[in-house]
Order: structure tokens, then C-alpha cells, then sequence
């Protein structure tokens, strides 16, 4: 991941609906970019951005959540939604994250995101005030 790629991940993130597929209020341009700036500085997180055919389709990143636990998580710009590519993507990252247990987040009426981790192996722990949360070994 580059700081180039940033303004692309503003776009997607900006996109209207975006904020409620990851259950994340979108944030201000200024607050984006200090968000961001932390977290590429923040040597405990992995990150990639997800090409595809050389355009910037989104990305990819795990953290340490304050539980201690280890996090996945992904956003793709809507043109992406739907064709696979969180999927393939994922599949991809999953073997650069050398921890396991695992964990993945979605909102409840996410049900791409859900199919994502499923297919990626995870597996449904709880249900918890509208977010499913995942697992894997």
C-alpha cells in the first residue's frame, strides 16, 4: 500500500451507502487522511491494496483490535462489489498474516462480506448488537 492509493480509498469510502456495507461512519477528507497517516505508520498492521487490471479496487488490512485480538478486514470501491474479488483477495492475504486465531467483523445485512469469510474459512462465533462476528483457526 502507498500513500498514492489514499485518495482512491477516500473515493470508495465516501461513497454513499459504502459506510453502512462496513459499519463505519465515512469520514471527512482531513480526519481520512490523519486516520490513514496513523495507521500506515503503525508497524503492528498489515496492509495491501487490492489491483485490479492496474486499477486500485480497494484493500485489505489486519490489526490488533484493544481485546488483543488479530482482525481482518477490507473495503472495495462498489464498481468491485460482487465479482469475486474481496474473495480471491482475501484468499490471497490470508497466508501473509502469520497469527491465528483470526477474526472478521460484518454488519448483519452485509451478506457479501459474510460470504466472504465463509468462503475464506471462517466461521460464524456470535451475533452481537447487528455485527456477525468470525473466526479462524
Amino acid at each position: 500500500m502507498y500513500e498514492s492509493d489514499l485518495p482512491v480509498f477516500f473515493e470508495h469510502q465516501n461513497d454513499e451507502g459504502a459506510d453502512e456495507m462496513v459499519g463505519l461512519p465515512s469520514r471527512g477528507r482531513d480526519d481520512f487522511f490523519d486516520h490513514w497517516q496513523k495507521v500506515m505508520a503503525n508497524s503492528t498492521i498489515i496492509l495491501r491494496t487490492i489491483l485490479v487490471e492496474n486499477e486500485i479496487a480497494g484493500y485489505l488490512c489486519s490489526f490488533i483490535k484493544e481485546s488483543d485480538e488479530r482482525e481482518v478486514g477490507y473495503q472495495l470501491g462498489r464498481a468491485f462489489w460482487g465479482k469475486g474479488i474481496a474473495t480471491r483477495a482475501l484468499q490471497l492475504f490470508l497466508p501473509l498474516i502469520p497469527y491465528r486465531p483470526l477474526y472478521g467483523v460484518t454488519p448483519s445485512h452485509n451478506i457479501g462480506s459474510q460470504k466472504v469469510l465463509l468462503r475464506c474459512g471462517f466461521v460464524l462465533m456470535e451475533e452481537k448488537e447487528g455485527l456477525l462476528k468470525y473466526k479462524l483457526l
